[in-house]
């Protein structure tokens, strides 16, 4: 006799109907055990209400809806090549006619660069004078932001005074921001003693 009592698997066995090796000590067991037998009777109960239920099937439909849904990583080169593929033209002139353009855009941005690296002074002189402009445009932005954020007359400090003026500027700096976090706290601390 089993001195246990059957666990959920094993019922599941003898209520599949399952024929085996081990399937016998059970079948006893339940023979013998009451509680055995209940849980059997109820797994029973519970499966033939399952069977009277009306089956239903998925829509035709229902993959290619979940598969909408579903995304998918497409690497680069594909999507290049599906994107080029689909401006292609379907007829033979077309196709020729756009290799011909293809061609030529080519052949003018090579001879552009050729130009462009033979004109090695023209090159330098234009990055030159972009990276001034660049500059420019960058300290103005620059200067722009601190006279907004700190006023103008911090700014004609940190002109006129250079690093020792940006030194005293951030030293003043810190002794208000300090002032100001013990005025706070004495505040707070005299609230508190109020209350």
């Amino acid at each position: 006799m089993n001195h246990r009592h059957l666990l959920p698997e094993e019922i599941d066995l003898l209520l599949d109907g399952e024929v085996g090796f081990g399937v016998a000590p059970l079948r006893d067991h339940v023979q013998e055990c009451a509680q055995c037998r209940a849980r059997l009777d109820d797994a029973q109960l519970v499966a033939a209400a399952l069977e009277d239920l009306p089956h239903f099937s998925p829509s035709f439909t229902l993959a290619d809806k979940v598969m909408a849904q579903v995304p998918v990583f497409v690497p680069w080169h594909v999507a290049a090549r599906d994107t080029a593929v689909r401006w292609l033209p379907t007829s033979t002139a077309g196709r020729v006619a756009a290799g011909g353009l293809v061609a030529g855009a080519g052949a003018t941005l090579t001879a552009g660069a050729v130009w462009l690296a033979s004109r090695g002074d023209v090159v330098g002189v234009a990055t030159d004078v972009a990276g001034t402009h660049l500059r420019t445009a960058a300290a103005q932005v620059l200067r722009d932001g601190m006279v907004t954020l700190f006023g103008p007359a911090v700014m004609d400090t940190l002109q006129h005074g250079g690093l020792v003026g940006l030194g005293a500027i951030a030293a003043g700096f810190l002794v208000a921001a300090t002032a100001s976090a013990f005025g706070l706290r004495a505040i707070a601390s005299a609230a508190r003693r109020r209350d």
